[in-house]
């Protein structure tokens, strides 16, 4: 007969996941910016970012309004590597006329039992930081500001809904402290829920989720802020208190609810409020066992149906004898002494059934409860976008500790409702007031860090007057290196490549192009077709090229070279075929004419003897005939960068520059003859390789230059040279990113003050990771993971700050190619004496073409450098491979057109 009555308070699995789907819903509805007006999930931001790492120290306050007792804490938190904290408390009991009474008197009374706590603790004359527990749904704008939406648990007091709790509390000790030396600095509003996650977080630092079951219901969790629309920015976390004791007040459990819950709903202080937490909070549930054991009797399912006075009386079975009448090893005996308490003179059959309504009202609260919570374990896993996660979470409340079976029944249906999830829950101690400590604790850190990452970042930014000074410094640079007085000693050396024409459209033939600029190398073959079926097709093969030969002899390299192309040869059926070559050879050249290179100095890891001061074109040529199996018209000697500028020409004639930001990073451009001292003859134009990489050799930019950068510098292969390109190329960036982490970590800011052996590798941060740490689409989780594969084990704090990292070195970087780059088109202008320049620049680097961010940095500062030039950015298609083949073509094109 119970059973067949209670049939409602019965839920099924599939019911508790309908449930958790439902609160899923609510919750992004309450984290939508237009749509949380209407949800009743209010998903209130707590500004709390970040959990303990266990660097938290100091002495702090803790106050704590939420219950029947206002408690007052000294808590101290040690920096011991053990995670230790000491707490001394106090309680205080909250008195009818302070909880119904005026906004004043409450935080007088607030500031008066916390001056009688620090007097008896000798704390009166410390000035200490106050975390503040407010177990009341507050907005917080931010950490240490929270207005009361709305009161709950019988507090009723007058004049503080809508205001600011801190203020009040704030003007409140301001007062005592005219009277008293106490000196007290509220840094942070906590939530007792918040407070619970934060001290579970400090023991087990997987604890990400904090839930109150007692009293009152509560649960909290650590939100990606990406998709907290209610707060500005979308990097990291935060905790968001949901206050999901209003879940259903939408009418969205209307289904679920019974006559019971309705009646008690009508006879509570806040009629169609907190109907979730009416249903499972130990404030309500001895008043639903009342509700129904009262209705059972009066239809003669119990005591022959003779009702006492103390069963119509409110209030009178509390949840403390819900719990004693659920302790089944105890027989009947706790059921029938309560019973008989209420004047009800009970069977056994009486007790039994009593017993079960209670088993029955404790057992839908635990379901209810895991519905819910599981609902966060979802979400909390699909943000990580884990198939499975291992998670932690800080639990505190009376209902949960002292109900001899609750614990125990929560957890069974949260792990059947997420199987994906395996769960560890962790009992708070004292959350409210160590929680809070901590809270405030966390903030001071995260404070003193960010001052810490302000001054080491503040050494990459790079004010507008900087920037104009380093675009003016690298124009006088191509000056110099354009004028034969000063070429000599110029750092920008402003090669001549002999490069003398753009493709016109009537080139022609088969070519190959042989690509050496890093440590792959390319052979390819390039059919050109002219007229109105105009195209470019590419055949190629890539081939390794192992350190031993970067590293070994001229003669070993270029042999290796050779061996390359025979291959290519044979693999392609052209081996007797003698064509035109062009040879992308991507290093400083001092060119004498289109097939003559003499090496300046090797870049880009290349150490191979005996070829600097050599002609590469010869020495390929020796190697050729040492082979002895066939031979080649190599007409052109090219750099990537010219090629760059020569296949974006292809498509658009107003191209006439090109830029490389890839793992080194050059321009070239073409200048006019008559500025060319170095070569003879002032007709026409000719490509200029600028090998812009060297500015600053001189010393012209040490004011710019960090002390990461000096030590990349100092460790590189080529101390004291390629200084601009060490500051703005891909080979490099990740080189400042690990110096820049080394010093963070030294300083306490990261990775738990731990330097791993893998971060103090050398050329363990590779640039590519700097794209894909910076991506928008990336979460801190993503970033987390990269890291880890660098045997960084990190946490998502770690993670933030290597994204900040990250992004002001690569800004840096492409705000320093802009800069030179607007000192290029700026001559252009000039040289052709217009008032507006309209030019397109050919641009090639994997920097530029995969880093999220980079071209558009590079883009805003030509523009804002040089804001008469209206610039196009053109992406090269294989600048090394067609450039190569379309430069040889001109040059064929060229001497044909000579000679007739």
């Amino acid at each position: 007969q119970v059973d067949r009555y209670l049939y409602h308070l019965r839920l099924s699995d599939d019911v508790l996941l309908d449930v958790k789907a439902r609160f899923e819903a609510e919750m992004v509805k309450g984290l939508g910016r237009d749509t949380n007006p209407m949800a009743a999930v209010k998903m209130l931001p707590s500004f709390v970012r970040s959990l303990p790492d266990g660097s938290e120290k100091g002495d702090f306050l803790a106050v704590d309004l939420g219950g029947s007792q206002f408690r007052a804490h000294h808590v101290k938190v040690f920096d011991d590597g053990k995670q230790s904290s000491q707490q001394e408390s106090k309680f205080y009991p909250t008195p009818k006329e302070v909880t119904e009474g005026n906004g004043a008197e409450l935080f007088d009374y607030i500031a008066d039992r916390l001056s009688d706590f620090m007097e008896t603790r000798n704390l009166e004359h410390k000035k200490l930081p106050l975390g503040f527990t407010f177990s009341f749904p507050c907005k917080q704008t931010k950490l240490e500001e929270g207005v009361l939406l709305a009161w709950t648990k019988h507090f009723r007091v007058r004049g503080v809904q809508d205001t600011d709790v801190v203020s009040c509390l704030r003007k409140a000790l301001q007062k005592h402290k005219a009277s008293s030396d106490i000196d007290v600095d509220v840094l942070a509003l906590v939530n007792d829920t918040v407070g619970t996650m934060m001290t579970c977080g400090y023991d087990d630092q997987r604890c990400e989720v904090g839930l109150i079951i007692g009293t009152g219901t509560n649960a909290c969790y650590m939100e990606e802020m990406r998709h907290i629309s209610l707060v500005e920015g979308d990097e990291g976390r935060m905790c968001i208190n949901t206050e999901w004791g209003a879940f259903g007040d939408d009418g969205a459990l209307d289904d679920l609810r019974t006559e019971f819950d309705r009646e008690l709903d009508l006879g509570s202080l806040n009629p169609g409020k907190q109907l979730f937490e009416k249903m499972i909070s130990s404030l309500y549930l001895g008043e639903l066992v009342r509700l129904i054991v009262l209705k059972m009797t009066k239809e003669g399912l119990l005591f022959n149906g003779k009702v006492s006075t103390a069963l119509l009386t409110k209030g009178k079975i509390e949840m403390k004898h819900v719990s004693a009448m659920e302790k089944y090893k105890e027989g009947l005996s706790n059921t029938k002494e309560i019973l008989t308490e209420l004047n009800l003179f009970p069977s056994e059959e009486d007790c039994v059934a009593v017993q079960h309504v209670c088993t029955i009202v404790s057992f839908r609260s635990a379901n209810l409860c895991a519905a819910a919570l599981a609902a966060i374990l979802t979400r909390l896993r699909e943000n990580k976008k884990l198939l499975r996660m291992r998670t932690t979470v800080g639990i505190d409340g009376g209902l949960y500790k002292t109900h001899p079976k609750y614990a125990k029944r929560l957890h069974q249906v949260v792990r059947r409702l997420v199987p994906t999830c395996d769960v560890r829950f962790l009992l708070s101690e004292s959350g409210s007031g160590r929680g809070a400590a901590l809270v405030t604790a966390v903030a001071l850190r995260l404070a003193s860090q960010r001052r810490c990452l302000d001054a080491t970042l503040a050494l990459f930014l790079l004010p507008l007057g900087t920037l104009r000074q380093v675009r003016d410094k690298m124009r006088a640079e191509l000056e110099y290196g354009l004028k034969r007085e000063t070429q000599a000693n110029a750092t920008v050396k402003m090669l001549p490549t002999y490069v003398r024409g753009m493709p016109d459209g009537t080139e022609k033939g088969k070519f190959l192009a042989l690509d050496l600029g890093g440590t792959n190398f390319r052979v390819l073959l390039v059919k050109i077709k002219s007229g109105r079926r105009r195209s470019v097709q590419m055949y190629n093969k890539i081939f390794a090229i192992p350190l031993e030969i970067m590293e070994g002899t001229g003669e070993e390299l270029f042999d290796h070279i050779v061996q390359c192309i025979a291959d290519f040869l044979e693999y392609m059926g052209i081996k007797g075929a003698r064509l035109p070559l062009g040879f992308t050879f991507s290093f400083p050249c001092r060119q004498a004419s289109i097939d003559k290179g003499t090496l300046v100095g090797w870049t880009k890891g290349f150490k191979a003897t005996d070829c600097e001061g050599e002609d590469v074109v010869d020495m390929l040529r020796e190697a050729i005939r040492r082979r002895n199996e066939f031979d080649l018209d190599i007409v052109a000697v090219v750099n990537d960068t010219v090629g760059t500028m020569m296949t974006c020409g292809y498509e658009d004639p107003n191209c006439e520059i090109g830029l490389i930001a890839g793992t080194g990073s050059n321009v070239c451009y073409m200048e006019d003859m008559k500025n060319i001292e170095i070569v003879e003859g002032n007709e026409g134009k000719m490509c200029i390789n600028t090998e812009w990489g060297a500015f600053g050799d001189n010393g012209c930019i040490d004011h710019i230059r960090t002390k990461y950068d000096r030590e990349v510098d100092e460790g590189s292969l080529n101390p004291g040279k390629q200084r601009y390109e060490k500051m703005t190329s891909g080979m490099y960036l990740g080189e400042i990113v690990r110096q820049i982490l080394i010093d963070l970590t030294k300083q306490g800011l990261l990775f738990r003050g731990h330097i791993s052996e893998s971060l103090r590798k050398r050329g363990i941060f590779e640039t590519k990771f700097l794209s894909q740490i910076e991506s928008d689409r990336l979460a801190l989780l993503q970033v987390r993971r990269i890291l880890q594969q660098l045997g960084l084990d990190s946490t998502c704090d770690d993670s933030s700050i290597v994204k900040e990292v990250c992004g002001a070195v690569s800004r840096r970087a492409a705000q320093l190619c802009g800069a030179g780059l607007a000192a290029i088109v700026e001559k252009k202008r000039e040289n052709r004496g217009v008032e507006r320049l309209q030019i397109t620049v050919g641009v090639d680097g994997t920097l530029y073409k995969l880093h999220p961010h980079f071209s558009r940095v590079l883009q805003e500062t030509v523009k804002e450098l040089a804001p008469q030039c209206d610039v196009t950015f053109m992406l090269s298609e294989d600048g090394s491979g067609k450039g190569a083949a379309l430069i040889t073509a001109v040059a064929k094109r060229l001497h044909n057109v000579g000679q007739k």
